[in-house]
């Protein structure tokens, strides 16, 4: 960590740079609550998010832009924590690490897989961490389909189908209604980012792709319903979708094993707790009511499987692990890199 600057000793200092959904509800609140971090700095020039953030964190200082953080940056952090649109990722990465300061990107990691070639390659020329926000790996339902899956309870997977699907035509934040794929825009980059890889750390390497990346609203910039097929190196094969038009959800997660299968329905409880003002320390945060734990077995003789809690909490566990004691970071960023890679395979695959 960063010497510089006097504060507490073993606190992590940390400026967070945008208050969107992504800064307000999936990092904020987790640094907020996690002892051995300082939330610092919020970058947001918009009026009612500073006002958000200054009744939410009464004791931090707002900035208007980046390039007010990072002027006294080296003095006053040691994390930075990049919560803005996908186009700013690496320039605003390249700063940090300029500034001799450790990052969180949240995913996507890049938009170009040069991009995340170069940063990989600065930080570990500066001995500095680098890590991607991929929440995802710690949801409920996610936690305990690794868990079965080590424990051989499903036997030989074959097919793995997962969906991220709703319906909310028109709708979506500003930036979003207006990048194409060439700015990170489009549920692949969005959502994509998410599937891929869940896909990639449960079943690995990726021999073959197929996809079908559709705009289906008039005028859309980029895709917004997209169906992705990957062959694993293993003989997994995993059916994705992701879709902000689709009328009825499918299965969050169907998982079809030599042995048995295990679905589920619907979105992990964490995000939806945290918009309404949650906090991850609330009683039973990240829990999963009985009557939403997915069903494991055979037809006829389907049981519902308990599901573990989510814990986004993790994530900045694992990043004040690496940055105070030397522990492993959360994410590889390899791992992002590769998403970003198979990202890049698919839109190039079907322009």
């Amino acid at each position: 960590m960063s010497s510089q600057g006097s504060h507490e000793p073993g606190l992590i200092r940390t400026g967070v740079i945008g208050y969107g959904l992504s800064g307000r509800v999936f990092h904020t609140p987790f640094l907020a609550a996690h002892p051995e971090f300082a939330l610092d700095t919020i970058v947001t020039a918009d009026a009612d998010r500073r006002g958000q953030a200054a009744a939410q964190h009464p004791s931090v200082r707002l900035v208007n832009t980046a390039d007010e953080l990072l002027t006294d940056a080296a003095a006053r952090l040691d994390l930075i924590v990049i919560a803005s649109p996908p186009a700013t990722h690496a320039p605003l990465a390249h700063a940090a690490l300029d500034a001799g300061i450790a990052v969180v990107i949240d995913k996507p990691f890049a938009v170009t897989a040069d991009d995340g070639r170069e940063l990989i390659a600065k930080a570990e020329r500066l001995g500095l961490s680098l890590t991607v926000f991929q929440n995802r790996r710690w949801d409920g339902d996610f936690l305990t389909l690794q868990a079965l899956i080590a424990a051989g309870r499903l036997g030989e997977v074959r097919r793995f189908e997962s969906r991220f699907e709703w319906f909310k035509p028109g709708q979506g934040k500003a930036w979003k209604a207006a990048a194409t794929p060439r700015e990170g825009g489009g549920v692949l980059y969005d959502l994509g980012a998410h599937l891929l890889d869940q896909a990639l750390v449960l079943f690995g390497p990726v021999d073959d792709v197929y996809a079908e990346v559709l705009t289906r609203q008039p005028g859309g910039p980029a895709d917004d319903d997209t169906f992705v097929a990957l062959q694993h190196a293993n003989g997994v094969r995993s059916h994705l979708w992701m879709n902000g038009l689709t009328g009825q959800k499918g299965p969050r997660f169907r998982v079809l094993g030599s042995a048995a299968a295990y679905t589920t329905w619907g979105l992990d409880s964490q995000e939806p707790a945290l918009k309404v003002g949650g906090a991850p320390t609330d009683p039973g945060f990240g829990e999963v009511p009985h009557d939403r734990w997915g069903l494991l077995g055979l037809d006829g003789a389907l049981v519902p499987e308990p599901t573990r809690p989510g814990n986004y909490a993790a994530f900045y566990e694992g990043v004040a692990d690496a940055l105070l004691r030397g522990g492993t970071l959360p994410v590889d960023p390899r791992d992002s890199l590769r998403v970003i890679e198979l990202i890049e395979r698919i839109h190039d695959g079907s322009r």
